[in-house]
């Protein structure tokens, strides 16, 4: 097996705590809350997921996983709240 191209079994979740594949949120989700986002965010940043593999399995855009990245570098967990985006894109 090529270690270069090996995944890591698990990231460090938004929480700190542990976060494997098997913790993500099911593919056929509908309602995303924030902590959810911040764990498929944090899952495509450790390396657990490919950003096109994250956008596959849950149905988004491009654009729309880079605004979830770019809300979440800049305000943590809190700038993913749905009622915080105007707030937050300033």
């Amino acid at each position: 097996m090529n270690m270069q191209n090996a995944r890591p079994m698990s990231v460090k979740g938004p929480d700190g705590q542990k976060l494997t594949l098997a913790d993500l949120p099911s593919p056929g989700i509908s309602r995303w809350v924030t902590r959810r986002k911040a764990e498929v965010v944090a899952a495509v940043q450790g390396g657990l997921l490919t950003r096109e593999s994250a956008c596959e399995r849950y149905n988004l855009t491009d654009e729309e996983f880079e605004g979830w990245e770019r809300l979440y570098a800049r305000h943590g967990s809190k700038g993913l709240r749905t009622t915080r985006l105007q707030q937050y894109r300033r």
